[in-house]
C-alpha cells in the first residue's frame, strides 16, 4: 500500500496535538477493495476516503487514523479481485476503534467514508449517537452536491455512480500514477439501478463502470477535496462542542460513491 495512506505521526505528535484541546476528533477513513472497471484500481474507495481525510487533516486539528482498506463490497462479487467482510465485522470494527479511542483520551470520531456500499457505517453512527456518544458519518451527500458544483463536475450524483467523473478526478489529482489510460473512453450511463441489492452491479454494466470517467480531470479532484474540507467544519464544530444540543447525532448516511 502507497506510505502516504498511512499516518507519520508518533505518540508525541497525537499528545502535543490533543494538548489543550476541549474535545479531541479523530478521523477515519473507510474504503473498500472492489473493482473500478479497467482503469481504476481496487483500492479506489480508500484511496478517495484517504485523500478526503488528509485534506480533513491540514485543515482541522483532528488525529487521522490508517485506513479501513476492506469493507462491504458484495454488490461487486461477480468480478475477479474483489475482496468483502460482512456488515455485522464492519460494524463491530468501528466500534472495537471508538471505544479504543475513548480509552486513549479520543471521544469523538469521523467517519469518512469512500464507498456507498458501507450502509451500515449509517447504523453505527446513529447507535452510537443515541448512546451519547460523539460520532460522523462525512461526506453526506449534500456535502459532495456542494463539492460537485464549486468543482465544476458535469454528471449529476445519480450518474456518477462508480469510477465515474467524480473518483477519477480525485485519484488524477492525489494519486494520478494510479490511473490507466484509456478511461478517457470508458463512459457508461445506467441510471435505473432499482434492482441493485438484489441483483448486483453486474445486471447493469459490463465494464464496471456507471458513470463518465471522461471527464474527469485532476483540477476538478483539486477543488472536489477542497469543498468537503470546507463543508467538514460544521462536523468539527458539532463535534466539538461543549454541550452538544440534543437530537444532534448525524445519522445522515455518508460516502455516495460506489
Amino acid at each position: 500500500m502507497d506510505g502516504s495512506l498511512i499516518p507519520a505521526d508518533t505518540t508525541e505528535d497525537v499528545r502535543k496535538r490533543g494538548a489543550g484541546a476541549a474535545r479531541q476528533v479523530a478521523v477515519l477513513p473507510v474504503g473498500s477493495y472492489e473493482q473500478h472497471g479497467p482503469y481504476l484500481p481496487l483500492a479506489t474507495d480508500t484511496l478517495v476516503a484517504c485523500a478526503v481525510a488528509r485534506e480533513i487533516a491540514a485543515a482541522h486539528p483532528v488525529h487521522l487514523l490508517p485506513p479501513v482498506t476492506i469493507a462491504c463490497s458484495h454488490e461487486h462479487a461477480a468480478w475477479p479481485g474483489t475482496v468483502s467482510i460482512s456488515s455485522v465485522t464492519l460494524h463491530a470494527v468501528i466500534r472495537d476503534i471508538a471505544d479504543s479511542l475513548r480509552r486513549s483520551g479520543v471521544d469523538a470520531l469521523v467517519l469518512v467514508n469512500g464507498h456507498g456500499g458501507n450502509y451500515v457505517l449509517g447504523n453505527v453512527v446513529q447507535e452510537s449517537s443515541a448512546r451519547g456518544e460523539r460520532m460522523a458519518l462525512f461526506p453526506a451527500a449534500q456535502d459532495w452536491e456542494t463539492a460537485r458544483e464549486r468543482a465544476g463536475v458535469v454528471t449529476s450524483l445519480l450518474t456518477d455512480m462508480h469510477a465515474g467523473e467524480i473518483e477519477t478526478s480525485i485519484l488524477l489529482h492525489a494519486h494520478p500514477e494510479w490511473v490507466r489510460p484509456g478511461h478517457e473512453a470508458a463512459d457508461f450511463i445506467a441510471d435505473d439501478r432499482r434492482h441493485l441489492l438484489s441483483l448486483g452491479m453486474s445486471a447493469y454494466t459490463d465494464s464496471g463502470v456507471v458513470g463518465r470517467p471522461s471527464l474527469g480531470s485532476a483540477e476538478k479532484g483539486k477543488k472536489l477535496l477542497a469543498s468537503l474540507a470546507d463543508s467538514f467544519g460544521a462536523y468539527f464544530s458539532l463535534l466539538t462542542e461543549v454541550a452538544r444540543p440534543a437530537g444532534t447525532g448525524d445519522a445522515t448516511p455518508g460516502g455516495v460513491r460506489g
